[in-house]
């Protein structure tokens, strides 16, 4: 199991903004959707971890190495923040694992010789078709 990195919410801000889409008449008045910014440089979070984040590649990573993720899935306040807390998370534990280190192969000498043989054969196969006689 992959070791889990709590995170100090005070490394976390979290703003409360206008969900997007259809919502009826308390659309303009109620704030449901949240924005969660994590700034990877500032964190508490061990060197290693806070390298691999960065080169993730994802989307939600600024140039400036912040986290920036948009929750507004559920019509509860609440709901959002704890779903945004669950995708850093989630994103967190993708950079704490450690990749597997690829060991460079060989192939065999048998498998060398099939590949030869099946080359060879076809090669024989395509001159048996040239017949230098055309009349």
């Amino acid at each position: 199991m992959r070791p889990r990195y709590a995170i100090p919410p005070d490394e976390v801000e979290i703003t409360a903004i206008r969900a997007q889409g259809a919502g009826g008449q308390n659309v303009n008045k109620v704030a449901n959707a949240v924005h969660l910014r994590f700034d990877i440089a500032a964190s508490s979070l061990p060197e290693a971890i806070r390298e691999r984040l960065l080169k993730l590649g994802d989307g939600r990573i600024s140039k400036e190495g912040v986290v920036i993720i948009k929750a507004q899935e559920f019509r509860s306040l609440e709901k959002n923040r704890a779903e945004a807390l669950r995708r850093l998370e989630a994103m967190v534990a993708t950079a704490a694992a450690v990749p597997k280190l690829r060991r460079p192969t060989r192939p065999t000498r048998t498998s060398i010789a099939k590949r030869l043989e099946g080359k060879a054969r076809r090669a024989a196969v395509k001159a048996g078709r040239k017949t230098g006689d055309h009349d």
